[in-house]
């Protein structure tokens, strides 16, 4: 990772800052110095676009600040990286510094969750509650429990003592999670799983300086990120963009921030991790296919010949 000289030519074009989820809606985001652009993302829509690089750092969100502050350098990032700041910007950034435990307490009331990805995939980890459920969705949660709820330092002991337990982990690999899309099992298991891990977590949690809400309900996304009868059987996974790349397609229900993107051509779905979109320059295409994106080839796995497995 560089930074950019002291007065570099400033990109052109809205910048891509990815994919969040504002009340319960994906939303796709891109600056111009401190313009910002918003898009939803609509199942069903066509989007085309070119990448103009090099790509670049999007800046950071400050404490106390309500929208996010431009780079100043306007550093260029790796294209291939999985950071979306300049170290300079992820030594301010909000964000990071509470997930560093930078921030030790904020003022505000926070949730503590349990969230189920997926067979043996049980996540713990916090959010602020006025965020409501919107970290759980930019996450692609599958299923979803909220277990307690209290100050920042009493939540974040409270995840470490759940983590240190064995009854979930604090975090789990992108990809690990999308393998899980083509068999994740059907409701009641996951309400079943979720609603004994919180059973299991109020009785470690006892004596914490916390709320133990125990009749909140479980909340599944499954139904909404289109995965009801799992991922598509294959598909092309987008593992590096590079300038003059186009990215195109319809748009699937976005997973997290995940895009499926059926392709004109019926070669089969792409899917987009948007946070390798962040830092690339967009330009709008119509009626262009999708070109110069590095592709890896996955195909859901055999089930398990269960006869053989008896002998």
């Amino acid at each position: 990772m560089t930074i950019a000289p002291q007065h570099p030519e400033r990109p052109g074009g809205w910048v891509s800052t990815g994919l969040s989820w504002q009340d319960g809606r994906a939303v796709l985001g891109a600056v111009r110095g401190a313009q910002v652009h918003e898009r939803a993302v609509v199942p069903g829509a066509e989007v085309g676009w070119l990448l103009g690089g090099p790509r670049r750092c999007t800046g950071a969100w400050l404490a106390g600040a309500t929208e996010r502050t431009p780079c100043p350098h306007h550093a260029v990032i790796d294209p291939d990286g999985a950071a979306v700041q300049c170290p300079a910007c992820q030594s301010v950034d909000r964000g990071l510094a509470l997930a560093r435990d930078q921030i030790l307490d904020d003022g505000r009331t926070y949730l503590l969750y349990l969230a189920w990805f997926g067979e043996g995939l049980l996540k713990v980890g916090l959010t602020a509650e006025q965020r409501g459920d919107s970290r759980l969705l930019e996450q692609g949660a599958l299923a979803y429990a909220f277990t307690a709820r209290g100050s920042l330092p009493s939540v974040r002991r409270a995840e470490l003592t759940i983590a240190a337990s064995g009854l979930a982990r604090e975090r789990f690999k992108s990809r690990v999670k999308t393998v899980y899309w083509w068999s994740h099992g059907d409701a009641a298991h996951r309400r079943t799983v979720l609603t004994e891990a919180r059973a299991r977590a109020h009785r470690l949690l006892d004596g914490h300086a916390l709320e133990l809400p125990a009749d909140r309900p479980v909340t599944d996304h499954v139904e909404r990120f289109g995965l009801t009868g799992g991922a598509p059987e294959a598909y092309r996974y987008v593992r590096g963009l590079a300038a003059g790349a186009v990215v195109a397609g319809r748009l699937r229900p976005p997973v997290g921030r995940h895009l499926f993107l059926d392709q004109a051509d019926g070669s089969g779905p792409l899917l987009l991790d948007t946070r390798q979109l962040t830092g690339w320059a967009l330009t709008p295409v119509t009626g262009r296919a999708s070109e110069g994106l590095g592709l890896e080839e996955c195909v859901r796995p055999p089930e398990p010949d269960t006869q053989e497995a008896l002998f």
